[in-house]
């Protein structure tokens, strides 16, 4: 199981497509909800640092595409700890999206979430994370790139039976 050094905060990257434009009604409901939920994140205990878009209400996140598609986007953020991030997740009204992704997200094939240990004031960018999360894909767990189940003290997922289906 993978332990958190001494000095190290825990990034972790999301990704998803949306199964529409972000101005589509299909996805209006999540989009209407990204400033409220990103908001609360912000105020957790044990929250560091979010990657921000341009601050437009209503955008979140979602500025940050994946590969020049407007609807791959990208959440990345850096936690104190794992209990921290899990809290939010599920502990949250986060957990009421998380339950319903798959109304807003197509569901990927490939693994679309990645976590990984950072110096304590070190603030990830896409590139850094989307690398992590390709060496997951290609090699599995390690110090380097890992996912909840990797993490011993990662309770709150076990207890919630997370199933591989569409990115948050």
């Amino acid at each position: 199981m993978i332990r958190q050094p001494d000095g190290y905060h825990l990034a972790e990257l999301n990704i998803g497509r949306l199964l529409a434009p972000t101005d589509d009604p299909r996805v209006a409901e999540f989009m209407a909800n990204l400033d409220k939920v990103n908001g609360l994140g912000k105020r957790m205990p044990g929250f560091v640092w979010m990657m921000e878009g341009s601050g437009e209400p209503g955008t979140g996140n979602t500025e940050n595409a994946i590969g020049g598609d407007p609807q791959f986007v990208a959440n990345l953020t850096v936690w104190e700890d794992v209990a921290s991030l899990e809290t939010f997740v599920w502990g949250t009204i986060h957990k009421q999206f998380y339950d319903r992704r798959q109304e807003w997200f197509e569901l990927l094939g490939d693994q679309h979430f990645v976590m990984w240990w950072v110096p304590a004031g070190h603030q990830p960018d896409l590139d850094e994370a989307m690398a992590r999360l390709e060496r997951l894909r290609q090699k599995g767990p390690s110090e380097h790139a890992f996912g909840w189940a990797d993490l011993k003290q990662a309770s709150k997922w076990r207890d919630n039976r997370c199933a591989q289906v569409a990115a948050e």
